[in-house]
């Protein structure tokens, strides 16, 4: 009962991450195309990107594809491969230690 406890709130914990990032790439969407002076300040790339390596990677390429935000910015995307990149090699290597166990 107790591991099965962990991984539910292991999983609602990612799922709430994934929607945080996706809120944020929208609010920023948002923000770009209403940008006039005085108006609320644009979400920092590097926010953007922290929320994707704490685990929200794949609520930030939903987001991207879904309301088409940062998807020409080069470095922001490069960036956002190598998070994913590593992840999945995190991934990888926690399923095989587990494999093994």
């Amino acid at each position: 009962m107790g591991r099965a406890l962990i991984v539910v709130a292991a999983v609602a914990a990612v799922s709430a991450l994934n929607l945080w990032t996706m809120w944020l790439f929208l609010v920023d969407k948002n923000r770009a195309a209403n940008r006039r002076p005085g108006s609320a300040l644009r979400i920092p790339e590097s926010e953007l990107l922290l929320l994707a390596a704490a685990g929200g990677t794949p609520g930030a390429y939903a987001a991207r594809h879904l309301f088409r935000h940062k998807t020409r910015k080069q470095p922001f995307s490069n960036r956002l491969r190598m998070i994913a990149f590593a992840q999945l090699m995190a991934l990888a290597a926690l399923v095989g230690w587990f494999a093994t166990a």
